[in-house]
């Protein structure tokens, strides 16, 4: 079984349609044991990094992340729920992260004369082979950000994106699958990405 994490992030209902598109069963709990019991798990995401941590902390539901981590269970964070990974984020008061991975989430600066958020379709560029991208050359992915990853350890980047800078844009590190872009509303190749997570 697939579990779709719900903390309160907004996209749950995207990413659930897409994993029931393409065949698989799911399902959307914040329940620690169904969540630890799961084959695969999604961490979605839309909102603040501080309103998201905070609920992630309420309910509990970091250490449940922390056990699925520990466990070695598949885990995808998708946008927010990719930054959640790290050690603190710009937005807001500077709050702290998951703290799993190293890196810094960064705003984009306004010096750069660029519409913010980053709001549409952008080209990947691919950095290392990996199982989320197989198949897939120069994915031409969708975006929804202000926000984005400095990861610490260049060897865990999957693949990097230009937007007046460069930046992180997907990671992959043992179990753990992450993506600043929304594969859920990528089309044909979003669907790839979340194929080749499932299998």
């Amino acid at each position: 079984m697939i579990s779709i994490i719900d903390y309160g992030a907004g996209n749950l209902n995207s990413v659930e349609k897409a994993v029931r598109f393409l065949g698989f069963e799911c399902t959307v709990t914040g329940d620690r044991d169904e969540i630890l019991s799961s084959d695969k798990l999604i961490l979605p995401g839309v909102g603040a990094f501080e309103d998201a941590m905070k609920h992630l902390q309420d309910t509990g539901l970091h250490r449940a992340v922390y056990d699925a981590v520990e466990k070695k269970i598949p885990i995808l964070g998708i946008c927010l729920g990719m930054q959640l990974f790290y050690e603190q984020s710009e937005e807001g008061n500077g709050p702290l992260g998951l703290g799993i991975l190293k890196g810094k989430i960064k705003r984009f600066p306004d010096t750069l004369d660029l519409k913010i958020p980053q709001m549409g379709w952008n080209n990947l560029k691919i950095q290392k082979k990996c199982r989320l991208f197989d198949g897939l050359e120069n994915p031409y992915v969708y975006f929804v950000h202000s926000y984005y990853l400095e990861a610490e350890n260049r060897n865990e980047v999957a693949a990097t994106c230009e937007y007046g800078i460069s930046f992180d844009a997907a990671v992959e590190t043992g179990s753990i699958f992450l993506t600043q872009f929304h594969p859920e509303k990528s089309g044909e190749t979003g669907l790839k990405i979340l194929k080749n997570f499932m299998e």
